[in-house]
């Protein structure tokens, strides 16, 4: 077995929403789905993959947009998975209004992250990791056998999360990167929210924020 990873480009905010699935059963999960998640629909059919769970790294407006029209495209609705440290942001629409977006509620999130929890995807585990600063209840998603991290918003490449929003802290989000992305094999992938995928070594060696 495998993971299979696809990358889709998202929204006005150019969000990187991922869809991932175990390639000997096509069971998938879709993590972070933004504005116009409808091609989440339509890359799963494509591929055959059963959807089956919705995993969020955060509550922000940009990464829960499609949550609404995914969970409800199934009988009964696909179970969201969020850390309850960013329910109170996901109940206020991940501030969409302050940006002028609006945007649809979706269910109530049926699983509750917490660090080291697994979860799994067909046979595949993958590892939930609390990584606050970007937002108090951001996490990322580790899978060991893949070498890959889904790190949200906490790094990018050559650069960080924002923390000038409500419940951002520039020194939690740092004290997170080197406790759950830096301390991660060198050859790890990082695929974050927004931009281009990068390394835990490489960015060990570039990033200037670290």
């Amino acid at each position: 077995m495998s993971l299979e990873i696809v990358t889709l480009e998202l929204g006005p905010l150019s969000n990187n929403t991922y869809l991932i699935a175990d390639s000997q059963t096509s069971e998938a999960a879709v993590i972070d789905p933004a504005m116009d998640s409808e091609r989440v629909l339509e890359a799963a059919e494509q591929r055959g993959w059963q959807l089956q769970q919705i995993w969020l790294t955060h509550a922000h407006f940009d990464h829960i947009a499609g949550v609404h029209l995914l969970a409800g495209s199934r009988t009964p609705p696909l179970p969201v998975s969020l850390h309850p440290g960013d329910l109170p942001l996901y109940h206020d629409l991940g501030v969409a209004r302050k940006f002028g977006f609006n945007i649809q509620a979706g269910p109530e999130p049926a699983v509750l992250l917490a660090h080291r929890q697994t979860l799994t995807i067909g046979g595949i585990a993958v590892e939930v990791r609390h990584a606050p600063g970007h937002t108090p209840g951001h996490v990322v998603f580790y899978a060991p056998s893949a070498g890959v991290v889904f790190c949200g918003d906490l790094i990018f490449l050559g650069s960080v999360g924002r923390t000038n929003l409500p419940g951002g802290n520039h020194r939690q989000l740092i004290d997170s990167i080197q406790a759950q992305i830096l301390s991660l094999p060198p050859q790890t992938r990082l695929l974050s929210g927004h931009g281009p995928e990068t390394t835990v070594g490489d960015e060990i060696a570039d990033n200037p924020f670290l």
